[in-house]
C-alpha cells in the first residue's frame, strides 16, 4: 500500500485551545473511518488535510506534496465539508458544473452529468440547492467533489441528513471509491455505518489519536478489559460452575437464562469452552461476543481519556 496522505508530529491550536496535538499517521488507499466525540478534533485534522488551515507545527503530505505550499494538489484531492453555506439560487448541475470548470475537467457537461446520475439527483437537478433538503445537499456536494475525480476524498460527515436508502447508497458508493484505490477518509459520528464502509478507523479523543486500525486489532490491544462473551447452553447453572474454575476467566455470571463471561483471553476462553461442555454434560447452542462492536470499542476509548 502507498501513503497518499501522511502527518508528521502535526499539532493545532487557536489561541489557548488544543484541537490537534502531536497526530502522527499516513491513510492510503481504501476508507478510513475517522472517529471521535465532539470536540475531538476531527473536523480540524480534516481542514489540516485539505490546505485550508495551516498546521501549528509539525508536516503534512499529500501525495507528495504539501497543500500549503503546492497548489496542484487540490486537483487530486476533494474536500466535502459538514457545513451547510451552499449558493442557494443556484442550481444543482449549476453548481457542479463550475466545479468541474474550475478544475479544469474535460467536457465539464458531460462529468456533471455522470455525477448527478452516481448520486441520484438526475430529477432534481434543475432545481435550486435552496429547495433541497439536508440530505439532498449533502449528495449535492459529494457530486461537486466527485466530479474532479479525486485522488483522495475527504467526508466531513456526509451521511448528515440522509434517509436510510440515501444513505446506503453513499456507504456503498464510498466502499467502492476506495475498492478502486481512492484515498476516502469519512468523519462521521454514527458508528454502525462507519463499521459498515470502513476497513480500518482512527480514534481521536482530546485531539489526540486514541487508536489506529481494524476493530478487531483495536479490541485485542485493549488488555487491560477482560473480554466479555454471552452463551446460550443447556444448563447455564452447571456449565458457569465449571467456568468459575476455568484459567484466565474473571467473572461469571447468569443473565436471563444465559451465562455472562468476563475472561482476560478470548483464544483461551474459545479452547476451554467446548472442553468444559463436554465434561459436564453441558450443550451449547450460542457463542456472542458482546463487546467486539465498533461502538463498544469506541466507548472504551473514550471512557479511558
Amino acid at each position: 500500500m502507498t501513503d497518499t496522505v501522511v502527518l508528521t508530529s502535526v499539532s493545532k491550536w487557536f489561541g489557548f485551545k488544543v484541537a490537534v496535538s502531536d497526530v502522527t499517521i499516513s491513510f492510503g488507499p481504501g476508507v478510513t473511518g475517522l472517529l471521535g466525540p465532539n470536540g475531538a478534533g476531527k473536523t480540524t485534522l480534516m481542514r489540516v488535510v485539505a490546505g485550508l488551515q495551516r498546521p501549528s507545527q509539525g508536516k503534512v503530505e499529500v501525495l507528495g506534496k504539501d497543500p500549503r505550499e503546492d497548489v496542484d494538489v487540490y486537483r487530486r484531492m476533494a474536500l466535502v465539508p459538514e457545513d451547510e453555506s451552499m449558493y442557494e439560487r443556484e442550481t444543482a448541475r449549476r453548481f457542479i458544473e463550475t466545479m468541474a470548470r474550475l478544475g479544469k475537467v474535460d467536457d465539464p457537461a458531460g462529468k456533471t452529468e455522470e455525477v448527478l446520475t452516481t448520486v441520484e439527483l438526475t430529477d432534481a437537478a434543475d432545481r435550486p440547492l435552496g429547495t433541497y433538503s439536508k440530505g439532498m445537499r449533502q449528495r449535492a456536494k459529494v457530486a461537486a467533489a466527485l466530479v474532479t475525480d479525486p485522488e483522495v476524498l475527504l467526508l466531513d460527515e456526509p451521511l448528515n441528513g440522509a434517509d436510510p436508502v440515501q444513505r446506503a447508497q453513499l456507504i456503498r458508493l464510498f466502499r467502492d471509491l476506495g475498492g478502486a484505490g481512492r484515498t476516502v477518509i469519512v468523519s462521521s459520528h454514527v458508528l454502525a455505518e462507519v463499521e459498515r464502509m470502513a476497513d480500518r478507523v482512527v480514534a481521536m479523543v482530546d485531539g489526540r489519536l486514541a487508536a489506529v486500525g481494524s476493530v478487531v486489532t483495536i479490541r485485542a490491544a485493549m488488555t487491560d478489559r477482560p473480554r466479555l462473551v454471552y452463551v446460550e447452553c443447556s444448563d447455564p447453572r452447571r456449565l458457569a460452575a465449571a467456568l468459575f474454575r476455568a484459567d484466565g476467566v474473571v467473572g461469571v455470571h447468569l443473565e436471563d437464562g444465559r451465562v455472562r463471561i468476563e475472561a482476560s483471553d478470548a483464544r483461551d476462553l474459545a479452547l476451554q469452552l467446548p472442553r468444559l461442555a463436554v465434561e459436564h454434560g453441558v450443550r451449547i447452542s450460542d457463542v456472542q461476543p458482546a463487546d467486539e462492536s465498533l461502538e463498544s470499542v469506541f466507548r472504551y476509548l473514550v471512557e479511558a481519556r
